[in-house]
């Protein structure tokens, strides 16, 4: 069974390689995933598992760093760093504070 991210031999579309400019999050994001691999709380097998596991949906509706994001969190539960509920109190914070529905 392919995964999410296996396109070998498929039509993809066009690929976009103009250069980027990265938001200050997905900046961020870059910045605590290279942070967790030097200190050891993430390797890159299991990043790229992660990013793999969140299934076709989510792979084909997600950024490349909300993927990220989604993956690092998910590696941090499943090492007990975090729980679900610390990050879903965060990210209410964080949305109380910038203003934005909780929904």
């Amino acid at each position: 069974m392919r995964g999410p991210h296996d396109l070998g031999g498929l039509p993809a579309g066009p690929v976009d390689t103009g250069p980027h400019d990265l938001t200050f999050w997905e900046k961020q994001i870059d910045a605590i995933n290279v942070l967790l691999a030097q200190n050891g709380f993430r390797r890159t097998d299991e990043h790229r598992r992660h990013v793999e596991m969140l299934g076709h949906d989510a792979y084909e509706t997600l950024t490349y760093y909300e993927r990220w994001t989604a993956a690092l969190a998910r590696q941090l539960i499943d090492k007990g760093v975090l729980t679900q509920d610390e990050i879903d109190a965060k990210v209410t914070q964080v949305r109380a504070r910038l203003g934005e529905d909780a929904g």
